[in-house]
């Protein structure tokens, strides 16, 4: 370590992908940390992720940078801002500008980060972004560029294999309870209210079941007046929708009839990957194609699954009136609460370890080493589209508080 640190090192950070609650906080905290260990390192951030480093846009972090970089942890966003630049999809990288017809966008970064003298880069994102890291750390490694890449897991879903939580869902989950806890409210302005909270996670339904416990926590802590106005089940969940779980439209549909008759309205929350598939096989039936991202993924803000699931609901359920909120946007874009700073932290001091010791990977609790400390992942273990655990107790116990029958397993698991 003491010899690892000794080189003269110069440090790089970007951020890629789609926002989460802890992309401020982790490049304040990288920063600092830095400052603090290695305060005449030269210090840069990349700006918009991969896009940065493709066209050698970087910014520098200056004295006074280092001085205040612990404000950027009370900050949502990023501060050098992200992009979805996937180096391995040549196509894609010469269609946007990034780089020349019958350039390799690999080996672009690779010479890039050989200009800026660049000796550590922190990657700050998702499975897309790290898996996008290991194809660049792969390169460097085979054609004996000397830089050591470590990631830090950036996601909402938590959906990152093998790591066991990921930066800025737990806040992500506490800010779409808040953000449901207003919305909620709207089905009392019409009699027989379809009210639809559709959740970020494409794959993966643990953001929805956890904002889901969230808002049920927050909600019982509520005070109401007895026989009059709101009462607590008018405000409380009555479906829950993941990924994982197969979803028998005729036999929910039956169950909450019943509550609709009952209470004047029904709440679901659906995670915005539930239905996706059908939503694309009826397209593709029709002769069409979703759009997708530089990674293969649809775009899921084209198709609209709330408002196709509440379609095909509302008349299932006897709903007069329908209102289908989505919550995703405002949770990631948040700055992260205390216990997702406290673990970014920790994170955020294995990273910079790791990297001064020249062992790359991501930062991360593995969870094939159970009760084992935060560590550097290899890189070629790093694959996104976890599913959701649905056997775990505390979501059991949820669904039979809201009377929801677990369901079968959804025959694809994560898709």
């Amino acid at each position: 370590m003491a010899k690892a640190a000794a080189r003269k090192h110069k440090i790089a950070l970007l951020t890629a992908g789609g926002l989460a609650p802890c992309l401020s906080a982790s490049v304040g905290f990288l920063i600092d940390m830095y400052s603090k260990k290695l305060p005449k390192a030269e210090i840069i951030g990349y700006r918009n992720g991969y896009m940065g480093l493709l066209k050698g846009w970087s910014l520098p972090v200056t004295k006074e940078v280092r001085k205040t970089a612990l404000t950027l942890t009370q900050h949502g966003g990023s501060p050098i801002g992200n992009s979805r630049v996937k180096l391995t999809n040549v196509k894609d990288c010469v269609k946007r500008g990034l780089v020349k017809e019958g350039e390799n966008p690999l080996h672009v970064a690779a010479e890039q980060l050989v200009k800026d003298g660049i000796t550590i880069l922190h990657t700050i994102g998702g499975d897309d972004t790290n898996t996008t890291a290991a194809d660049l750390a792969a390169y460097l490694a085979a054609n004996n560029y000397k830089l050591t890449v470590v990631g830090l897991p950036k996601t909402i879903d938590n959906d990152v294999v093998p790591i066991a939580q990921t930066l800025g869902a737990i806040t992500a989950a506490e800010q779409g309870a808040i953000f449901w806890e207003n919305s909620v409210n709207e089905q009392s302005t019409n009699p027989r209210m379809l009210l639809i909270h559709e959740v970020m996670g494409r794959n993966c339904g643990w953001l929805t079941a956890a904002t889901a416990e969230t808002y049920r926590k927050r909600l019982k802590k509520q005070k109401f007046v007895p026989g009059f106005g709101l009462p607590m089940a008018y405000k409380d969940i009555d479906a829950v929708y993941v990924p994982e779980i197969a979803i028998d439209l005729d036999a929910e549909a039956k169950r909450l009839r019943k509550v609709m008759d009952a209470e004047d309205c029904v709440t679901i929350f659906l995670s915005e990957g539930a239905g996706v598939e059908d939503i694309v096989a009826e397209m593709q039936a029709r002769g069409e194609e979703p759009e997708r991202d530089a990674f293969g993924h649809v775009k899921i803000d084209k198709i609209n699954p709330g408002a196709w699931f509440a379609k095909r609901f509302a008349d299932m359920v006897g709903a007069e009136k329908t209102l289908v909120q989505k919550s995703g946007y405002f949770a990631r874009s948040a700055k992260a609460n205390k216990e997702d700073l406290a673990l970014i932290k920790k994170m955020c001091v294995e990273a910079v370890k790791s990297a001064l010791a020249g062992v790359p990977g991501v930062i991360g609790h593995d969870e094939a080493r159970k009760g084992k400390p935060l560590r550097a992942i290899e890189f070629p273990r790093i694959k996104g589209g976890k599913s959701f655990d649905v056997s775990e107790k505390w979501f059991g116990a949820l669904l039979k508080e809201i009377g929801q029958p677990m369901g079968k397993k959804a025959e694809k698991g994560a898709h």
